[in-house]
């Protein structure tokens, strides 16, 4: 019956999204997963609920008919987790979290200060690193990693974003005549993180969009790192906004190609689906998505 349910609100994400690929992007699973749910759905049930085709999915009859009820208990569900959740004031028990390093230079630290004040009895065991951790092996309950959620293993929610910003030293800069185009940067060495793809997407104040190659001959693991070569004048690199703006402000840093935007870093908390601390947990990413839009 478990399985059913689930499988009936991917079903009815997949229809209010219009396509696998969508639902898929939605709920932060693999696309494989939302099609072989709503498979095993139809094979359950003996019906067709969806016509597939390569533009569009259309309802079956038995589809419509399972769609008003699904959304019915959907409506249900919600319904009572708000109502748990206004009454469940008192939280106690230890989360264990895993968050990049640069995480703790953002206003997020001011969300995990404000969920402790408001939660006195709730204990949070941090690890700051840029090495992504194996949650169920090291027995963390969530991670907030930067960029898309690939483990559609684990469940995962979006929190916010941080915005980034592309410098360098002053010295460096000098040594370039000032770019007015992404295409200028492309003789411009780079300083590449290694969980990062090596291509730069740009942004201009009119919506034009713009892709670049990163060129780099350095390579590391680590915002700190990134931030330091950058100061001693080994190259281009982007950096999240507080880091880049502690440079800035200090003289170590400029901001190159000030008029164009990068991609900003979403955000993502992903925990187990079987936590062994879940409403714990649930109730701590809630708090984070509802505080941390923008850091």
């Amino acid at each position: 019956m478990i399985n059913n349910l689930r499988s009936m609100a991917i079903f009815a994400t997949v229809v209010e999204q219009g396509s696998f690929r969508a639902a898929a992007k939605h709920l932060s699973l693999a696309p494989s997963r939302i099609s072989q749910a709503v498979s095993d759905l139809e094979n359950e049930l003996g019906v067709t609920l969806l016509y597939r085709s390569t533009r569009q999915l259309t309802l079956t009859q038995e589809g419509q008919v399972l769609l008003g009820n699904v959304q019915t208990m959907m409506q249900a569900a919600e319904s009572g987790i708000d109502a748990i959740v206004k009454t469940s004031t008192h939280l106690t028990g230890e989360i264990s979290v895993t968050a990049p390093e640069f995480i703790s230079q953002t206003g997020m630290m001011d969300v995990f200060t404000q969920f402790l004040v408001a939660h006195p009895d709730v204990t949070l065991r941090f690890n700051f690193s840029d090495h992504a951790k194996d949650l169920i092996a090291e027995g963390y309950d969530v991670a907030i990693r930067a960029g898309d959620a690939a483990d559609s293993e684990l469940m995962s929610r979006t929190i916010g974003e941080s915005k980034r910003l592309l410098v360098a030293s002053p010295l460096y800069a000098a040594q370039h005549a000032t770019p007015t185009h992404p295409e200028n940067l492309r003789d411009w060495h780079w300083l590449q993180f290694s969980v990062r793809p090596s291509k730069m997407e740009f942004t201009s104040s009119m919506g034009v969009t713009s892709i670049v190659p990163s060129t780099h001959r350095i390579e590391v693991d680590s915002a700190n790192a990134l931030y330091e070569f950058a100061r001693r004048g080994m190259g281009l690199t982007p950096l999240p906004e507080r880091h880049a703006v502690r440079g800035i402000a200090r003289g170590d840093l400029v901001h190159v190609l000030p008029d164009w935007s990068l991609k900003p870093l979403q955000l993502q908390a992903i925990w187990p689906d079987r936590s062994r601390r879940e409403s714990l947990s649930l109730m701590f990413v809630r708090f984070l998505a509802d505080k941390s839009w923008q850091l």
